[in-house]
């Protein structure tokens, strides 16, 4: 699959939290071409601050594979992480992170600071953005406009 179709699959999580009222954001975690987990944000439900749908992904995952490294996995999220989920996808040893939409009010990989730059920390980790960058951003916009 491409980068779009698994991007579609967090989407369509993202989805899910907008009917649940919450904020929109849905991630995917890929290891070795197969989907190991998914998640969207859970914060309100859950009564969580730290129930971001990146954090709830990667506890899953964890989980599946009995193994806190997920070495060879690939995170998509609708929305650039926040500095609580950029130190999350270090810690979790991800090795390619994909997301769509910027966040240039909390953004930590590109907008406001660039946790996952090279030479930060031990783990390098592969970023690509932009991926389906309109069609996220547009569930953000209309969230936020209710």
């Amino acid at each position: 699959m491409r980068h779009e179709d698994w991007m579609r699959l967090a989407l369509n999580e993202a989805k899910k939290a907008f009917a649940l009222n919450e904020v929109p954001v849905g991630a995917v975690l890929v290891h070795n071409g197969r989907v190991l987990a998914i998640a969207h944000n859970q914060r309100e439900q859950d009564q969580d601050p730290t129930a971001h749908a990146e954090i709830l992904v990667l506890r899953k995952a964890a989980k599946e594979l009995g193994h806190w490294r997920l070495i060879n996995a690939s995170l998509y999220v609708t929305l650039e992480p926040c500095p609580m989920c950029a130190g999350a996808i270090v810690q979790a040893r991800i090795k390619h992170l994909i997301y769509g939409a910027t966040d240039p009010k909390g953004g930590a990989v590109d907008s406001r600071v660039k946790l996952l730059q090279d030479k930060l920390w031990n783990h390098k980790v592969e970023v690509t953005a932009g991926v389906l960058e309109e069609d996220c951003a547009k569930l953000l916009k209309d969230f936020f406009q209710n």
